[in-house]
């Protein structure tokens, strides 16, 4: 039984977020750091799958459909990735790297106090990584009941792909988005959850502008300028996102 447990979801290969996500008391602290997925696909991923495999076996880690798709691309069986930086990505991933994220399991439980079992996973259970699955904090629910198909003996799930935090109940099973470290919506920042006794989630503020200059210097990614002012100053509202996500949850969009 774990008495604390992190989750840190949708790194997306941004160093500066993840180093000042570790630096938290509450992580540093935590009996496990759970990663659920989306962790490499993003403008420094050889220095962030480092920084997180030097960590030991404190981290466990899950898969997430960008971590596939690299892996995919790299061993030929795509031949693109919607996400125009994640090519990019995938070419700088070593061997060692491929075979690590092609390892990955989809899902897992966790004993957590307070809580019971959770099940952690990326997207929804099954994982199947329908995108006509995934779970907004505006679906409804009937959508996040389909969804979320968590047998009776986990009433808890984290999390969803959507880089959205949010807390909902569904016919009795809680779901959690932990919201997305690298990649947020809506509000700047690193955004991450803690389990046990309770569920909270948490944002950790650090120098965005600093953080820019620093992806923009580091990352060799062409179009690492445009890049490094959009996805840290979060410039993609709560609402772009829903309206994104919207057809992909089961929402009609509203005329």
């Amino acid at each position: 039984m774990l008495n604390r447990v992190a989750v840190l979801s949708d790194i997306h290969g941004v160093l500066p977020a993840q180093e000042a996500v570790l630096a938290e008391p509450e992580v540093r602290g935590a009996d496990r750091v759970v990663l659920t997925g989306d962790i490499a696909a993003g403008p420094q991923p050889v220095q962030v799958l480092d920084l997180l495999t030097g960590l030991g076996d404190r981290v466990v880690w899950i898969s997430g459909n960008a971590d596939r798709e690299l892996v995919e691309y790299r061993r030929g069986l795509r031949d693109s990735i919607s996400d125009p930086i994640a090519p990019w990505a995938a070419e700088q991933l070593r061997d060692d790297h491929l075979g690590f994220l092609g390892a990955l399991s989809r899902s897992l439980s966790l004993s957590v106090r307070g809580l019971g079992k959770v099940l952690f996973c990326h997207a929804t259970p099954p994982v199947t990584m329908k995108r006509s699955s995934w779970s907004t904090p505006a679906s409804t629910v009937g959508r996040r009941s389909s969804a979320v198909s968590i047998p009776t003996s986990a009433p808890w799930s984290a999390a969803t792909p959507t880089c959205m935090p949010f807390v909902r109940l569904a016919h009795g099973r809680l779901v959690v988005n932990p919201g997305s470290v690298g990649m947020p919506y809506g509000r700047a920042g690193a955004h991450w959850a803690v389990l046990g006794p309770g569920v909270d989630l948490r944002t950790t503020t650090f120098d965005v502008e600093a953080a820019a200059i620093r992806v923009g210097h580091d990352s060799a990614y062409p179009g690492i300028a445009e890049w490094a002012d959009h996805f840290p100053h979060a410039r993609a509202t709560d609402e772009d996102a829903l309206e994104a996500f919207g057809p992909r949850d089961g929402r009609t969009p509203v005329a």
